[in-house]
């Protein structure tokens, strides 16, 4: 069991502690849960009866608490950040190489690294090139020519496809496809014409991937997730998009092809965005928007059409009032009638 002293934890999380800094934590938890061996944390003072009656050995609060609190704590100026931080320090594992189950099946011509977990019903293509601490779960399919660098993680039933490459340290989840065709066809007299996708997909490092999130290669060159970028499950990424560095892209978020997508970009759950637009960076699209046009960098849209979030509101609040308004006509309608009846 892994233990870490209260100052110990402060140092990474460039907090400030107050009471025993010596305090040892074996884990973290919510207020609810935590025992005394425990840290937790409150996010803002609407926590405050949660903390009072928290069993928590020691406690992550912000700057600016108010109450007096007896037990050891380490005070941030984000919290939620710091509860991220802390929560990856316990929840980390040291990665041990199992080497190549003798059920998996490897292809010609590929470059295994000897510290690798290969778990059983893995399938690698041809001249596949596999990093130091890479993991491939069970039911992993990968195709001739992909390379995964250094300590990646496909978990069971991912499948890559021909070609396409996956950088350090990245985390593709349950049953995501990377690398299939794109949805492009032209008509033709006798129907549907269907365009090859002759291009790639790169997935750039510290990159994660959502479960049953797809992700298509390009007509020609490459689609790009640009490093850091973080993909929730059951997104749809079309050809040729091009996603920027550390952005965000919630559920079911669907992108056109040949889109551009900035950096620091936050996109909401549910967001259609049509294809051969620019989204500026750290732009912001609030959850169930359709976007027509491309996106200033830095600005916020809501709603379908995607417009400015302020002018989103007050639309929608003007909306809201339009059953009464319509009430108000009728009932302006019947005294006028009664007015031009008198005059008849």
């Amino acid at each position: 069991m892994s233990r870490y002293s209260l100052n110990n934890l402060a140092e990474i999380v460039s907090g400030r502690v107050e009471g025993d800094g010596e305090f040892q934590v074996e884990g973290i938890s919510s207020l609810e849960s935590a025992r005394e061996n425990e840290i937790s944390f409150a996010v803002s003072t609407k926590s405050a009866e949660s903390v009072a009656s928290s069993q928590a050995g020691a406690l992550i609060l912000p700057e600016s608490w108010p109450f007096e609190e007896n037990r050891p704590r380490i005070l941030v100026k984000d919290v939620y950040l710091a509860f991220a931080r802390i929560a990856t320090v316990f929840a980390s594992r040291p990665f041990k190489a199992k080497g190549v189950h003798p059920n998996a099946v490897i292809g010609y011509g590929c470059s295994v690294d000897a510290n690798v977990t290969i778990m059983a019903g893995v399938v690698l293509g041809d001249n596949v090139t596999i990093g130091p601490e890479v993991t491939l779960h069970s039911g992993v399919v990968i195709g001739n020519d992909v390379f995964i660098a250094e300590g990646s993680e496909l978990f069971p039933n991912v499948v890559v496809y021909d070609g396409c490459k996956i950088g350090r340290k990245v985390r593709i989840h349950a049953g995501a496809i990377i690398g299939s065709d794109g949805f492009g066809y032209a008509q033709g007299p006798e129907g549907h014409v269907k365009i090859p996708h002759m291009g790639t997909v790169e997935i750039e490092d510290y990159v994660e991937i959502g479960a049953n999130t797809t992700i298509d290669r390009a007509v020609f060159g490459k689609t790009i997730i640009g490093q850091g970028t973080k993909i929730d499950n059951l997104v749809m990424i079309a050809h040729n998009v091009h996603v920027g560095s550390h952005s965000i892209i919630v559920s079911q978020v669907g992108i056109s092809g040949s889109t551009n997508i900035g950096s620091g970009v936050m996109i909401g759950g549910q967001v259609g965005i049509v294809g051969h637009i620019d989204i500026g960076d750290k732009a912001r699209i609030g959850a169930k928007s359709g976007v027509a046009q491309s996106i200033a960098a830095g600005q916020t849209v809501s709603g379908i059409p995607a417009i400015p979030h302020r002018k989103w509101l007050r639309l929608v609040h003007a909306l809201m009032k339009v059953p009464e308004m319509l009430k108000d006509i009728r009932e302006i309608k019947k005294r006028l009638e009664k007015l031009n009846h008198g005059k008849g």
